[in-house]
């Protein structure tokens, strides 16, 4: 058999990226659904959520051993798969049993998932020596809005909720299969990995609440965006769903930019002005009440985030006495869990209040990261 090109692994991994973006946005523009499917509360819909991320907590202690063992390309395929099943299940039954079994899978499957698609794209950094970090999550980015705009036409198409999540899924599966064989083979030192995930010391630990803290914003619009449009706006299932598309649209834009900005712009002046930019849109969609200003609101939060993790990547691989890849794993895993606990933590806060003061978490902890950029960055 002849091995994958590097140009081929490139590619292969972009339709991964954006297949795992589909998914997340899919989940995301059926929160609404899913909720009154299952007669939900928005704290009962939170611990749905947290089985999510307790899911991910469990996989990602043993994240690195797993890819180390059998390499970016096997586990992305199967993970991959197991991804898409879990999120078609979605609705499948009306116990909430079933759904915190389902969120538990697709948090555990999910993470591993990502993880060895954060490995892939290291690797290809390595062998290429170009910084392509950005453009990878760019792709994740595009296939949020490409998942959300699906799913805002789907009352015009005249798909039930499950006929849109069979065939998003399937799509993606299949996708999943095809791409995961052009991907890189086990690098040789894929199996340094040896002991479960350990929390990060050090500059590493500075790093890695940063990117928790971008990840829960992140992950805060992407698990409540469409249904605080639909609760709090008013707004229609398509307007709802355009929150999604506006803000993943946002992000695969500032990030397929985002080389050619770093390249230019010192990383500490970035993050600080992304901070602010993420805070300033979030203020705007919760103040203003308008479902017009939302999506701008929304699309700015998106510009906003678009590098802040490519940064904190980059800045984690060139910390003194760390290896890049153990500095990228350390701070990565931090990351992906604040976007698994930070909705749940925000549907927690919305129970006793509202999701407007729910999503206030996003603008506290933007300007926390713009404020923490002198001290996190060098340049």
């Amino acid at each position: 058999m002849t091995p994958p090109s590097l140009s081929g692994a490139s590619r292969a991994l972009r339709i991964q990226f954006f297949v795992m973006g589909v998914l997340f946005a899919t989940w995301g523009v059926h929160v609404p659904i899913v909720k009154a499917h299952y007669g939900l509360g928005e704290q009962s819909l939170a611990l749905a959520m947290l089985a999510s991320g307790i899911g991910a907590l469990a996989a990602l202690a043993y994240a690195g051993r797993i890819v180390g063992r059998f390499g970016p390309r096997a586990v992305a395929g199967v993970m991959g798969c197991v991804s898409c099943v879990a999120i078609a299940s979605l609705e499948v039954s009306t116990q909430y049993a079933a759904l915190l079994v389902v969120m538990l899978v697709f948090g555990s499957f999910g993470s591993l998932f990502d993880v060895s698609l954060s490995t892939e794209a290291s690797e290809i950094e390595r062998l290429t020596g170009k910084p392509l970090m950005s453009g990878f999550h760019g792709m994740f980015s595009l296939g949020g809005m490409a998942g959300a705009g699906l799913g805002s036409a789907v009352p015009a198409l005249g798909l039930s909720p499950q006929a849109h999540l069979l065939t998003a899924t399937g799509a993606c599966a299949l996708a999943v299969i095809v791409a995961s064989r052009a991907m890189l083979p086990v690098p040789d030192h894929a199996g340094e990995e040896k002991h479960p995930l350990s929390l990060p010391r050090g500059p590493l630990a500075l790093l890695g609440t940063l990117a928790a803290m971008g990840l829960i914003a992140e992950g805060a619009i992407y698990d409540w965006s469409v249904l605080f449009m639909k609760q709090e706006r008013a707004s229609d299932a398509s307007t709802a769903a355009l929150a999604y598309a506006a803000f993943s649209a946002a992000m695969a834009a500032g990030r397929f930019a985002g080389d050619w900005v770093r390249a230019r712009v010192v990383p500490r002046r970035l993050l600080r002005a992304s901070g602010a930019l993420a805070a300033a849109g979030m203020a705007l969609t919760l103040a203003v009440p308008s479902p017009a200003v939302g999506l701008i609101g929304y699309a700015l939060v998106g510009l906003g985030l678009s590098n802040v993790v490519p940064m904190l990547f980059s800045a984690a691989s060139q910390v003194p006495g760390v290896s890049p890849a153990h500095g990228i794993a350390a701070v990565s895993g931090v990351g992906y869990l604040g976007m698994m606990a930070g909705p749940p933590l925000i549907g927690l806060i919305a129970e006793h209040t509202s999701l407007t003061v729910g999503l206030l978490v996003v603008v506290v902890f933007a300007i926390f990261m713009g404020l923490s950029a002198k001290r996190a960055l060098r340049g």
